[in-house]
């Protein structure tokens, strides 16, 4: 059994603690509260972008030995129109520079979550949460929790692919706010 820190209880932190607990695991959540605990082998940021610096500057020892999953999509959120990191890199890519003790990965990103929650896209396709990272242990410990809940998990790739991730990520993101695609919509992966 593997336990799963979620900082952050918004829709997105919530379907994923549903999902980690329907794969019979443990789930907790975390506030932003400094002196907080976190016993989670895996620790889930499902807070928005700007959010993060400030939470590593309240938990970033404690996260040092784990697997930290960045779910964000680092968008200018004033204009909707870029994303705020340099574009030869990612929001992961900071976040694993800030954290050197820690094992990053990319997931969730491409996801809503309302696909998280009905396991299926658009009501057709299964949902695919698609990991980046260039630790394969931490993406086959992520996969093997998302699998035990009947979630698929594709390994995207090493940290490098976390850029595109997030490009995908951002493009759902505006399609869904333009009212072009429903929030239980979005991009899936068929085999």
């Amino acid at each position: 059994m593997t336990t799963v820190s979620i900082i952050g209880n918004g829709n997105m932190g919530t379907a994923i603690g549903d999902i980690v607990a329907a794969g019979g695991n443990t789930v907790e959540f975390i506030g932003r509260d400094a002196d907080a605990a976190i016993t989670g082998d895996i620790v889930v940021l499902a807070v928005g972008y700007p959010a993060v610096a400030d939470i590593i500057a309240a938990h970033g020892e404690k996260l040092a030995g784990k697997v930290v999953v960045d779910i964000t999509n680092p968008l200018n959120f004033e204009t909707f129109d870029s994303l705020v990191v340099p574009a030869d890199g990612s929001a992961a890519s900071v976040i694993a520079g800030k954290l050197p003790d820690s094992t990053v990965l990319k997931a969730f990103n491409t996801n809503f979550a309302a696909t998280l929650a009905s396991k299926s896209v658009g009501g057709a396709a299964p949902t695919t949460v698609l990991i980046a990272g260039d630790d394969g242990d931490a993406k086959a410990l992520l996969a093997s929790v998302l699998g035990a809940a009947g979630v698929d998990a594709v390994d995207a790739g090493s940290m490098a692919r976390a850029r595109e991730l997030e490009a995908i990520g951002f493009l759902q993101l505006t399609l869904a706010v333009q009212e072009k695609v429903g929030w239980a919509a979005g991009f899936a992966l068929t085999k």
